[in-house]
Formats: C-alpha cells, structure tokens, sequence
C-alpha cells in the first residue's frame, strides 16, 4: 500500500509570510482560510538532486544517500506548522547504481547502490523517510546504454570474438558495421562487426527490441518498483528509436510492464527533439517528457521573462500543450528552467536582479503539470562558468558561512556563496527566493486546479507585458495573471465576461518594496512599503513583476 502523508497548510499560518509573496508587514488578508488538499496521484512538485553534489554526510568529498536523509527536512519536513521547508513532494534522483563514472549514467550493475552513494539498506531508508514526508521519489533509469564494463557487455564482446552472436550479443545493438548510417557512433568489434554508441565508446547501446533484453528490464523496474520507488526518469529517450526499435512502442512496452507492479508509476522521459518527435513519443503512454524548448539560458521561459513578453509566453505554453494533449489526453506537462546538463538559470536571471529569479519561478512554477527545480536553484545559485558539465554541478550550499567540501568529477573548492546566501540565512529572510519559492509550493498545495487543470483559453489585454490565461480542473475554473512589466504597475479591467464575482485566491509579488515617494526600495528600508494586488470595483492593480490568482467567489445559500 503506497504510503501518502498529507501536508496540510492550516489556516493560522500567516498569509502575509506565504501568500503575498513580498515583505513581513500584515494586511487584510480575503483568503486566509484556505487549507491544502492531499497529492494523491501523479502531481507533484519535484526537486532534482544530483546525488554527488547536494549533502556530503561522510566527509569523503561525495555526496550521498545519507547526506540526502539528513536534509530532508530542508526539503520537506512533513510538518505543516513549521513553514520553515522548502515544500517540494517529489525527488528525482540521478543515478545512483554501480558506475566507473562520477555522474553515473553508464552503469554496471543495475541491481545495487554506487559505493560512492551508500547501501541498498540506505537507500531503503532514504525512501522510507520521504514517504513518511508525503516525498515521491523517482529513479534516473538509464535504458538506453549501459556501461562497457556491464558484465554482459563483457561476455558479449568475448563471443563476438568467438563468432558468437545468438549469446549475450543479442543484449545489445551489435551487427555487422554495413548496418550502421554513417552519422551512427559506434563502437568497433572483431568480425567487422560493431556496437552502437552514440554517446561514448565506454556506453554501449541496449537492443531494446531483444525479448532478452525486455526480460532483464523488467526484472529491473520490478526490483526497484517493489523497493517503494514511485517512478523513473528515464535518459536518452530520443535514443530509444533506431533501425532495430520503435521507441514508441517500447515506451508503450515498458509504462505497461511498471504498472504490473505499481498502477500509478510515474515515468518522465529526457527527449530533446522537435515537437513532432516527442509528439510521436507520447503516443507511448508515457506520462510526461520534459519541456526543453522552455528551459535553458535561451530557452522561451527565461528570454520571455527577461523581455518582459506575457502575452507571448502565455501563447506558446498553450500550443505546446494541445499538441501534445492529442497525442496523450492524459499528458502531464513538466516545465523547468534548468537542469543537470545545461547552465543555471541564475546565471542569465541573477544579472537583472533578485525580482527576475523570482518572476520566472512565479511563471514556470505555476503552469499546470509537474514542475522540477533543479536543486540550488530555490537560491539562485550560478554555475562558476559554462565550459564543463561540472560547473553546472557545483555543491548545494545550505550555509554560506560553512561551505561544503564536495569534489564534482575531481575538482574540488568549486562551491561559491550565492549573493543571497545559503538555504539557513534564505530560511530566516521571508523576502528570500527560498521563501518565495516555499510560498508557491504552498498555494499549489492550496489550490490543486494549478498543477491538475488543463489551460482552456488565454485572455490578452493592450498590455503585452500581462501573461493570463484560465484553467479548468473538475468543473472549477482559475484566471492565472502574470504582470512581467519590471517596472510599471498594470490595472486590468475584469468583467464577467472573464471570469464571474471574482475574488483573490492568491497573490504573489516578486518586486521590491517602495518608499513613501513610490520608488523601489530595499527590503531593509524600515519605511519601506510592502505592494499588494487589488481587486476593487472590477479593476485589478497589480504592482509590477507580481501574480495573482482569481477565482469566482463561493456565495452562501
């Protein structure tokens, strides 16, 4: 029976401190009674760990699984009446299983815990622990290739050599070197024969199409599902297709074969193609694919933000969507803004100021589906530079005035304060970007048409700064406003037209405070003025770079 703990936000938390978003000083709050309501399917609110960099607990100089039990409160202390926690209810988990590599991704053995990371007997632990927290946990499952000192890529080579190829050949895609497009990468065998490899030599690809093959996977998804794991993560699925498989339909293969052992398995793949081909993939029945048209330093989500575009950002998400809701009404959209693989995102928001980092995690945070925050991310830590995977996995720091001393891929002192300090002194600042991202994450919680509705209908105003669109969601219906202007208030007329007796359910200000002469401000001015969202006489004044979400208004009988 899955374990489901429930955080639920009580009413008595002050809605200053977690509803507006901006500043200490209380105001008449209109929605201070709302409560959360229990993540008991598939939505989540996930956070992305790569294990070797976020908690040290042995002082080996590499992360791992105990590091990680140790900072779960940090990330969700299963207590709703602390608010001191970040919030998030799912983790994904980069590799953790036997590898020759420090980030993992071509494994040995399938079947076990890295040593650098822990034990079996830990990581049962470590998953307890969220479940207890009301955390999901899913795996980096890595289906495509495996390492070349995988004990079955071994004997397969060793055959091959004896001319062998109905033996442990059959596990991978090994043929004749005819076989293989000029573009292929490949690793050389004896016999002019050949093993794909498109990423390494040192990862040779899995024949997905083998009913060996198929065999050893599900043993595998059955081994973890059956360890309490609630998904995967699933690498290289643009890989998955080649001359020998159809990706779709080993997609369609796999999701069927986890939900023997758990119906509601969730499975996120990592695809960057072109909207056709992911499209195609989706037809699989996998739950989500992640959106990387929308993340990066170039991607829509930061440049729209940037540039202050709304109205343009608010059209793309939408098409994106009903695209791939045609090919999967059962889609889950999955927005993030960095990841593992590419530079932060605070290098390209921290430049324009603490505000921007908070306006994009306002936007992308509250599009419906499953949101992933790439860990250090919730305090805007930036990679040292862009020239190597390793700079865009530099430590955690959950205290500035202690950083850790963790090693990424042998290079050590790389763990930089960030300007706004480590996760202890965001904790104790409610004007933090950790407070503002907890702050979110609790009015998800608060309202479930966020993460659950499907956006039904845009709504454009002569503003193009204003992004505003409308979801739906078990016959309820939310007006999401944006207001990305950086500097200029927006006062939008609301008529029933747009959404009927509308009251504030939320509101979020990602702007400084201003002074008595209406001029942003420190957060340390003591006159400072902390800005509020108003909705008065059908005209809604929102400070700039702030949220609100509307809702039409329950009546009493």
């Amino acid at each position: 029976m899955k374990k489901i703990f429930t955080l639920l936000l009580i009413a008595s938390i002050s809605t200053s401190a977690i509803l507006a978003g901006c500043g200490t000083k209380e105001y008449d709050d209109p929605v201070n009674t709302l409560t959360a309501t229990a993540s008991t399917d598939k939505y989540r609110n996930y956070y992305q760990i790569f294990v070797n960099s976020f908690a040290d607990s042995n002082g080996d100089q590499v992360g791992d699984l105990q590091g990680i039990i140790d900072n779960l409160d940090y990330l969700n202390d299963g207590d709703p009446n602390t608010g001191n926690d970040l919030g998030v209810d799912g983790i994904w988990l980069t590799p953790i299983m036997p590898s020759p590599s420090y980030h993992k991704y071509d494994v040995t053995d399938y079947y076990n815990i890295d040593p650098d990371f822990g034990t079996l007997e830990t990581f049962d632990k470590l998953v307890s622990e969220c479940h207890k927290r009301g955390i999901n946990i899913i795996l980096d499952l890595v289906l495509n290739h495996a390492s070349s000192q995988h004990p079955y890529y071994l004997k397969a080579v060793e055959e091959v050599e004896e001319g062998n190829l109905d033996g442990y050949a059959q596990y991978f895609e090994i043929h004749p070197t005819s076989y293989f497009d000029s573009d292929t990468q490949t690793n050389y065998l004896s016999h002019a024969m050949a093993c794909e490899a498109n990423f390494t030599e040192e990862m040779p690809e899995w024949n997905l199409n083998s009913e060996k093959t198929r065999e050893e996977f599900a043993k595998i998804t059955k081994f973890w599902l059956d360890r309490g794991v609630d998904g995967f993560r699933l690498d290289a699925v643009k890989y998955f297709s080649n001359k020998s498989t159809d990706g779709t339909e080993f997609l369609n293969w796999f999701c069927d074969k986890c939900k023997e052992t758990n119906p509601d398995v969730y499975v996120v793949g990592e695809n960057w193609d072109d909207d056709s081909k992911i499209q195609e993939i989706f037809k699989s029945g996998i739950d989500s694919q992640f959106a990387f048209k929308f993340s990066q330093s170039s991607g829509t989500l930061t440049t729209e933000v940037i540039a202050q575009r709304g109205t343009a950002i608010a059209k793309k998400v939408m098409n994106y969507n009903d695209k791939m809701y045609n090919n999967n009404e059962n889609y889950i959209p999955t927005m993030f803004l960095s990841n593992h693989d590419m530079v932060r995102s605070g290098n390209s928001l921290e430049p324009k100021g603490l505000s921007y980092q908070k306006m994009a995690a306002s936007v992308y945070m509250l599009f419906p589906g499953n949101p992933f925050i790439y860990y250090g991310e919730e305090i805007g830590i930036t990679a040292p530079n862009t020239t190597s995977d390793s700079a865009y996995r530099t430590p955690m720091i959950f205290d500035s005035n202690n950083l850790p001393n963790i090693w990424v891929n042998g290079v050590g002192d790389v763990a930089k304060d960030t300007k706004y300090g480590g996760a202890k002194q965001q904790q104790a600042d409610p004007n933090s970007l950790l407070s503002f991202y907890s702050r979110i994450i609790k009015i998800k919680n608060q309202n479930p048409e966020i993460a659950r509705g499907k956006i039904t209908g845009l709504q454009t105003f002569d503003n193009t700064a204003i992004c505003a669109y409308y979801v739906e969601y078990n016959g309820t219906k939310l007006m999401i406003i944006h207001n990305m202007n950086a500097e200029e208030n927006a006062e939008l007329t609301i008529t029933d037209d747009m959404i009927a007796n509308p009251e504030i359910r939320a509101e979020l200000v990602a702007s400084s405070p201003v002074d008595k002469d209406g001029a942003f401000t420190s957060t340390e001015d003591e006159n400072a003025v902390y800005q509020h969202i108003t909705l008065k006489d059908g005209v809604l004044t929102m400070p700039a770079q702030s949220t609100v979400i509307l809702k039409t208004a329950e009546t009493a009988e």
